[in-house]
């Protein structure tokens, strides 16, 4: 095979290797259980950085301590909208027994300025992560670029099916004149 076959067939190789490794990335903890969640600020830097991949699984709160990395809602109005990815900084106990939460971003000076209870029975609780791998979902969510990834690759199988039928019908074709 020529050298240009080689790198042809050598750059689909290695981008059907990427799209499966992100399909096993996105597909598989999900299968097991696990919630995902791409880090997008710099707060947890130096433990998850932005563009993490983040798996969660889902605990009881009861199980909740101090260290551990959760991915909760803050208080509306009073933190960034959206999930937000921290280490539990302090429990305490409010007037009404319930436990009470204070948070804090690895890479923040100081603690978050909010306090919040957890309404629900379970959290999602931080299990492990993939480095740089939310950049790739990220880049995903946006369409043209989805579209890029999607018609690059059909309009190349596109053009070699319409090439290996241009060769047949000269091929037909020059035999047709031989007989």
């Amino acid at each position: 095979p020529s050298p240009l076959r080689r790198l042809r067939g050598l750059g689909g190789g290695l981008l059907t290797a990427a799209a499966v490794a992100l399909a096993a990335a996105v597909l598989l903890p999900a299968l097991l259980g696990f919630q995902r969640y791409v880090i997008t600020s710099g707060s947890m830097t130096g433990t998850y950085d932005r563009g993490s991949l983040v798996y969660d699984r889902v605990v009881p709160t009861s199980s909740l301590k101090v260290g551990d990395v959760i991915t909760y809602a803050p208080p509306r109005g009073a933190g960034p909208a959206g999930l937000v990815t921290h280490r539990i900084h302090a429990i305490t106990t409010g007037p009404d027994g319930r436990r009470v939460f204070r948070t804090k971003g690895d890479f923040n000076p100081s603690v978050d300025p909010w306090t919040f209870t957890l309404q629900n029975g379970t959290q999602a609780k931080v299990a492990f992560h993939l480095p740089y791998v939310g950049f790739a979902l990220a880049a995903l969510a946006d369409r043209s670029l989805r579209m890029l990834i999607i018609g690059i690759p059909a309009l190349l199988v596109a053009l070699s099916v319409l090439a290996g039928l241009w060769r047949e019908a000269g091929e037909t074709a020059a035999e047709g004149r031989r007989a």
